[in-house]
């Protein structure tokens, strides 16, 4: 069962009034092909605020402990969620990752790896950059939400033009490099639309 379409009308009927959230840069987002969607991580509700402002299905990576909650763990799954063991290296989350961008689908991942207590853009992981080099031809969307989230005060979420991954693969760059290509993108729109 899918309920992810479900779940995007209840929670654009409550999210977007209540931050009067304002979306940027929606109509550049790529229509078909794998996207890895790189987003900066200031609350909680960036997952939700994501998959509602996409104009796609997002898949996310979640924390493992999460799936075992009573109702996540029959949630999650349906809102495209699949699970990753935070700090190490979760084989069976990175070939979910790859098989998804491969498949043509977007993957929704924040580089910084957890949420940032001060809501500065923190550094991001070498995992977006080894998704981003390896996810076949996916492109890669970088995202900046930019809160507080505070009720009736603004949010908005940015969308900016994918990153071309041609010369990162030409030139066989290391994954910290594209990680870093990557946040710099992230900062410009923060920098550019706060």
């Amino acid at each position: 069962m899918n309920l992810y379409p479900l779940g995007k009308f209840l929670i654009s009927t409550i999210c977007y009034p209540l931050y009067r959230i304002k979306v940027i840069g929606k109509e550049k987002f790529p229509k078909e092909g794998g996207v890895l969607l790189c987003t900066n991580h200031i609350d909680n509700l960036d997952p939700p605020v994501v998959g509602i402002t996409c104009p796609r299905t997002v898949h996310f990576m979640a924390k493992e402990e999460l799936f075992k909650k009573p109702i996540l763990k029959s949630v999650l799954p349906q809102v495209q969620a699949y699970p990753v063991k935070r700090g190490m290296s979760d084989r069976d989350a990175f070939r979910t990752t790859i098989k998804l961008l491969r498949d043509g689908k977007v993957v929704g991942l924040f580089p910084e790896g957890t949420r940032s207590k001060t809501g500065e853009l923190g550094k991001g992981l070498a995992g977006a950059g080894f998704f981003a080099l390896k996810g076949g031809e996916a492109k890669v969307v970088p995202c900046a939400i930019i809160g507080p989230y505070k009720a009736f005060s603004q949010l908005k979420v940015v969308y900016g033009d994918a990153i071309d991954m041609t010369p990162f693969r030409e030139r066989k760059a290391s994954a910290e490099e594209v990680t870093e290509a990557i946040m710099a993108e992230i900062s410009k729109l923060i920098a550019q639309h706060k």
